[in-house]
């Protein structure tokens, strides 16, 4: 693993939360994002090195729904950047690593991410990023 590649924060609302961030970091978010296929909308800042991404539900059955409904807002994850995720997923499921997606799949912010499960990271669920070669012109960017 190379760094963290961003802090994951799970928030009712998007919008009165970048305002927040905004006036918390001094910087305007870069890119607000929706991962249909899990059922939220992002928004990300960098400030210095660091990346934050805000996560909304856009459906009332997706992870961070069920997140917010159960644990209120605040951290959803912590991702790290790796240089090959499909050698990273195998490592760590030889390690003993429950891993939540054994093919990497799409994210938000030009990325290719697996997850760990919580249960066997102490709590934490644990995303693990690979930059995109090229984003897909389904991925929608602000």
């Amino acid at each position: 693993m190379k760094k963290i590649e961003h802090l994951g924060i799970a928030v009712h609302n998007l919008e009165t939360s970048n305002m927040l961030f905004e006036k918390l970091l001094g910087v305007s978010h870069y890119k607000i994002e929706e991962v249909a296929s899990e059922g939220v909308r992002t928004s990300f800042f960098k400030s210095g090195p660091n990346k934050i991404e805000l996560l909304e539900a856009t459906d009332s059955e997706s992870p961070i729904a069920k997140f917010l409904e159960k644990k209120g807002e605040g951290i959803h994850h912590v991702a790290f950047a790796v240089e090959d995720l499909e050698a990273e997923i195998a490592r760590l499921t030889k390690e003993g690593f429950t891993v939540l997606n054994k093919t990497p799949k799409k994210g938000a912010d030009n990325k290719l991410v697996a997850f760990l499960h919580p249960k066997s990271t102490n709590g934490v669920l644990i995303e693990l990023c690979q930059e995109a070669s090229s984003p897909p012109v389904e991925w929608g960017m602000e």
